[in-house]
């Protein structure tokens, strides 16, 4: 025969306590009375133990080893309070099966919510579910997590789901496969197809990835997988790094990139450092900057961007390829600089159409090379102290004791100027001291000298020369046989000549001519060269590798030469944003940027002046030379 009991709810509390306690809950059937359940005197506050504290009903059956409470059920365990309608309490190991608008609540922190919940008390885990279409919620002050089934564990403060869920705070939205949350240290871990979403109408931004560790107090996302990033600036991919969502500031490691919203601009290193609102990334270890829209790649070991005013900077083994013609050229110097330069043109005003007077910004980009450059291209090569390209002109200008080789032929001046058409050139101008050699064979090299020197170029050989002031030739006419026996002097004010290959088509010299042609083998060496006559070989680059090693020769040529000073422009970038760390010294110890030949900021229209000032000193400084020692000179 069972034997139930059916208590009103006041005595329901008292009966449960005295079960939870040991207390007989029934007396024996002989007719002796009822003991009473007494108010359990146990400290509540402890944590370590269940209470029933209300039920409407309870009732206990002698083969069950649970009870049935109903009606506004109550229970706590320490600071936790736990409601539901219904609950099978299961008094020796303090665990229970709770249903029906289940409710977990301490304080005013935390809530959880749910339509079913089992309670294991040996390890104190709370199993919480939910009926079809809805989720259990977990709500900690500005966090909520929603999830079908979560698993909380009370003994170290840990919820956790594996059947998808997303939490909310007040800046971000996170869904994923599986998660976790504590809400104690607002620590939050999510896995499998993570997406980190921002909540913010006036902010763009997106996190796809597989592991992602988050605080919801400081809004901080750890990556530690193949993750994207996009923001209203740029997409990052990195495998491990962190973002701060309320300040957009990124570290990122182990190789990662950023590339700008149209594609076209992106910085790749092995540490970067990235502030979106700045528009601003650093980056430390092999660190690479491609532009895609100009067929470009910059390399490094330390380097900036910014966005916003369209600067970069390079330094440490610094390498400069471009790769849009086929043959890719190859540039080194210790640091690679590029920025926006901005022309204001005021335009006077109109009185006859009233018109009032207004500016004209022409927006150009400055790209400079600097110092001890030297490049390597298959067909081209060439060395110079600093190399400035000015997208304005198209216009690549080298300067001091710049020097060109392509096959046998050299050329070399106080400045040499290229106009680049899509990175071929297709013009050349020496403004001062031009010379042009060619060797021929043996000690014989044909040469061209003169103040100024144009030539035109098509398809990569020169096509015709155009020499202004103080023209001084050599040249060794072919036999037929293509062999060489006897030698042209020649000296006029103006040249102007055609060329076929290596062929000269047609030569003309005015407006008065002077010249001899001897045969070689009653020639005197004094003929052979002209007085302005060097031969640079020693410092050519050889390869693609070479680039990277200044010979001697080259350093002590370069750090004898006169530069100009001048002004730098306003509009470069002079600074860092404070929120980001300044390069090591390490890094800036090796890039020596300040000996730059000239400084990169020079502006177009000064050249002439300062191709005076190279010539005037580059004569004094020929003087003193009495020939490097691996540079052939006339008096050799």
């Amino acid at each position: 025969m069972k034997h139930c009991l059916r208590i009103v709810p006041l005595a329901a509390v008292s009966l449960l306590a005295a079960v939870s306690l040991g207390a007989p809950a029934f007396a024996a059937h002989d007719n002796k009375p009822l003991i009473r359940p007494q108010v359990p005197t146990a400290d509540r506050s402890a944590g370590n133990k269940v209470f029933l504290e209300h039920a409407d009903v309870l009732r206990k059956s002698q083969n069950n080893d649970y009870m049935v409470v109903q009606g506004k059920v109550v229970f706590t365990k320490g600071p936790m309070f736990m409601r539901c309608d219904s609950a099978h309490f299961y008094p020796d190991t303090e665990s229970m099966d709770a249903f029906g608008n289940v409710s977990m609540e301490q304080g005013d922190t935390l809530f959880v919510y749910a339509d079913e919940l089992n309670y294991d008390g040996a390890t104190e885990v709370a199993y919480l579910y939910s009926d079809a279409g809805k989720n259990v919620r977990l709500i900690n002050r500005d966090v909520m997590l929603e999830t079908p089934e979560f698993t909380y564990d009370l003994r170290s403060d840990l919820g956790y789901y594996a059947s998808g869920g997303e939490l909310t705070d007040s800046r971000n939205r996170l869904t994923s496969i599986e998660g976790e949350y504590m809400p104690s240290t607002k620590e939050a871990n999510f896995y499998g197809r993570v997406h980190l979403n921002s909540r913010s109408e006036g902010d763009t931004l997106d996190i796809y990835t597989d592991t992602l560790y988050y605080n919801t107090f400081t809004h901080v996302a750890e990556l530690y997988s193949p993750s994207r990033v996009v923001n209203a600036r740029a997409t990052i991919y990195t495998r491990e790094g962190e973002y701060n969502t309320e300040t957009n500031i990124s570290r990122l490691y182990d190789r990662s990139m950023v590339v700008g919203t149209d594609g076209g601009q992106q910085l790749t290193a092995d540490t970067i450092f990235y502030d979106k609102a700045a528009g601003y990334g650093e980056g430390f270890g092999a660190v690479e900057l491609t532009d895609t829209a100009n067929c470009s790649i910059v390399l490094g070991d330390y380097g900036y961007y910014n966005q916003l005013q369209d600067s970069a900077f390079i330094t440490g083994h610094a390498e400069m390829r471009q790769y849009n013609q086929g043959d890719t050229l190859y540039m080194h110097g210790r640091c690679i600089e590029s920025f926006r330069d901005i022309r204001i043109t005021e335009m006077p005003e109109d009185t006859a159409i009233g018109r009032p007077a207004y500016n004209i910004a022409d927006t150009s980009h400055v790209a400079v090379v600097y110092p001890r450059v030297r490049f390597w291209r298959v067909d081209l090569q060439g060395v110079a102290d600093s190399i400035r390209f000015t997208q304005r002109d198209s216009m690549l200008r080298m300067y001091v004791n710049p020097v060109i080789w392509s096959g046998s032929r050299q050329i070399f001046g106080d400045v040499i100027e290229l106009h680049m058409n899509d990175s071929t050139v297709d013009r050349a101008r020496l403004p001062q001291n031009a010379f042009s050699a060619e060797h021929i064979e043996d000690a014989h090299y044909s040469q061209i000298s003169g103040k100024e020197m144009i030539a035109l170029f098509e398809n990569g050989e020169m096509r015709h020369l155009d020499i202004n002031g103080n023209v001084e030739i050599i040249m060794y006419p072919e036999e037929q046989d293509s062999t060489i026996n006897k030698i042209v002097n020649a000296e006029s004010s103006f040249l102007s000549a055609d060329f076929k290959g290596r062929a000269v088509e047609r030569i003309h010299m005015w407006p008065e001519t002077s010249g001899t042609v001897t045969p070689l083998f009653i020639a005197k060496k004094s003929l052979y060269f002209l007085p302005k006559f060097k031969w640079y070989e020693s410092i050519r680059p050889l390869d693609r590798f070479d680039i990277f090693v200044v010979p001697e020769e080259m350093e002590a040529i370069m750090s004898a030469a006169p530069r100009p000073v001048p002004e730098k422009p306003q509009n470069k970038m002079q600074s860092r944003p404070n929120a980001i760390p300044s390069p090591s010294a390490e890094v800036l110890s090796t890039a020596n940027c300040d000996e730059a030949a000239v400084e990169p900021g020079l502006e177009d229209d000064s050249q002439d002046s300062l191709a005076g000032s190279q010539s005037d000193a580059a004569s004094d400084s020929e003087e003193n030379e009495g020939g490097e020692p691996s540079v052939q000179n006339a008096e050799e």
